[in-house]
């Protein structure tokens, strides 16, 4: 009989958090200060990057980093300037690979990869520091919301040999569809006349799980750790 892992897992404490920081982001972006220079700013385009990708399991399950794509469109609106801070909220609609890799050193022959392709939205925070026209840094924050797709399965390999590792997940279908998790990541941004051309780095962190994860059910945890690497063009409809 398997160790309850149910203590180790993030639980309400973690999806609290995540409607705490929705509506903290929703307050952030409706206060208005009184102080700076009014700054209005709606710029849209397309975005593209890798994602290196794992999956927290409780029991745990041997991985390796599986790489993937994500690519789709940004929409990005500032509403205030503070001399040269700006601040402002920022949606993209994605599609986005997640999913993990396993193999073994002792067992080469051994390999199993599965894939998940997600549309995602995620809504951010954008503070800037910089000048208008010319580089700047930021910083983007906010929660993610996604909706599986499809996934694939490739498997290699003898795997009822095994005797040591977790194969529960192999034949398991995908149970819960829905994705939500919190996302956050700094980037530079150049601002010129041609557009704004801008490469990011972000981390997100899944607090669903896409198995269930009831007491009967063999996983207690099954979630989505991804670093995301990524290029956008923007070019700007109002300024």
């Amino acid at each position: 009989m398997r160790k309850d892992n149910r203590k180790h897992r993030p639980g309400n404490k973690l999806r609290r958090r995540f409607v705490a920081l929705t509506i903290g982001l929703c307050l952030c972006l409706t206060t208005r200060a009184q102080m700076g220079e009014q700054y209005y700013n709606l710029a849209v385009g397309i975005n593209g990057g890798v994602n290196v990708n794992n999956v927290s399991f409780s029991p745990s399950v041997r991985q390796k980093k599986l790489l993937g794509a994500n690519c789709g469109v940004t929409l990005r609106y500032i509403s205030e300037k503070y001399f040269a801070v700006a601040c402002g909220a920022q949606v993209e609609i994605n599609l986005s690979q997640h999913g993990w890799s396993e193999s073994y050193e002792d067992f080469p022959q051994l390999q199993y990869t599965r894939k998940m392709n997600y549309v995602e939205i995620p809504f951010l925070a954008h503070i800037a520091y910089g000048r208008d026209k010319g580089m700047r840094i930021f910083l983007n924050l906010g929660p993610q919301i996604g909706f599986l797709v499809n996934d694939k399965r490739a498997q290699s390999g003898n795997w009822e040999d095994v005797t040591e590792g977790i194969v529960e997940q192999h034949e398991k279908r995908i149970e819960n569809r829905f994705e939500y998790g919190i996302t956050g990541g700094l980037g530079a941004e150049l601002r010129t006349k041609a557009g704004n051309f801008i490469v990011e780095g972000r981390y997100y962190y899944g607090l669903a799980d896409f198995y269930n994860s009831t007491k009967k059910d063999y996983f207690a945890r099954s979630a989505h750790n991804t670093i995301v690497a990524k290029v956008t063009y923007l070019f700007d409809l109002t300024h």
